[in-house]
């Protein structure tokens, strides 16, 4: 789940709805020879289903057994992000160039855990998977990783605009993006001067700790859905 700060509430977004958003945006990206590459439309629905392994997880709020508080995809227990991402490619394994980039998604976006014990098996089986699914694309590694640029553009704006990050974000060392009240920005320009309009579906919560997990799931349930709209565009 995404939580957005909103004054004294907080919007709640799910993973899948800022997937497909992350797909919007980035059908309108046409830098790096996206527009012509023969994969293109494999590569954006990788973009659209890449969290598809948190459908169950954001049925309802996580929450912290000892503040009371709502977790986030960030800060959900480590099992619980461990098991997202082998339910989310198993699911794309009848496209196998689709499934291969999603667990690559997967080994990038959690680097960090590499020398940690704990994350050993998870990043052998999402390797495995990775490498038994671009056998079955016949897609070299090498094209693997230059396309998963797209992937990781799409999900960063998407999170981005989603969350209402203030600091600027780095896609691969060649792009910034930065939020400027609900309008996202990403320089050097890759949409050729388009301007693209977004919009996502948020639940409202109250921004107080909840007493348990039935009560979060019921104010959930209940919530206000809030329309979070904005822009995003290229600049110089």
């Amino acid at each position: 789940m995404i939580i957005r700060p909103h004054g004294a509430t907080q919007l709640l977004i799910t993973q899948p709805e800022h997937a497909a958003l992350a797909r919007r945006i980035m059908e309108d990206w046409v830098a790096d020879d996206f527009s012509a590459s023969p994969r293109r439309s494999q590569i954006l629905r990788a973009i659209a289903e890449h969290d598809n392994g948190w459908r169950e997880v954001d049925a309802a709020p996580l929450v912290d057994r000892e503040t009371g508080n709502l977790l986030d995809f960030i800060h959900a227990p480590d099992d619980v992000r461990r098991a997202v991402w082998p339910r989310a490619v198993d699911r794309l394994a009848h496209v196998p160039y689709e499934a291969a980039l999603v667990a690559q998604h997967a080994l990038e976006i959690y680097a960090r855990y590499r020398k940690e014990p704990a994350w050993e098996p998870f990043f052998a089986a999402l390797e495995a998977a990775r490498n038994r699914h671009l056998h079955r694309a016949s897609v070299p590694l090498d094209a693997l990783q230059r396309e998963y640029l797209f992937v990781r553009a799409g999900d960063l704006i998407s999170l981005t605009f989603c969350n209402g990050w203030q600091a600027g974000q780095t896609i691969d060392g060649r792009y910034v993006v930065r939020l400027h009240a609900d309008h996202i920005i990403v320089t050097p320009d890759p949409f050729a001067g388009r301007i693209i309009p977004i919009v996502i579906t948020a639940v409202e919560m109250p921004a107080t700790p909840f007493s348990n997990a039935t009560e979060a799931q019921e104010t959930f349930r209940r919530g206000r859905r809030v329309l979070v709209a904005g822009t995003v565009r290229g600049g110089d």
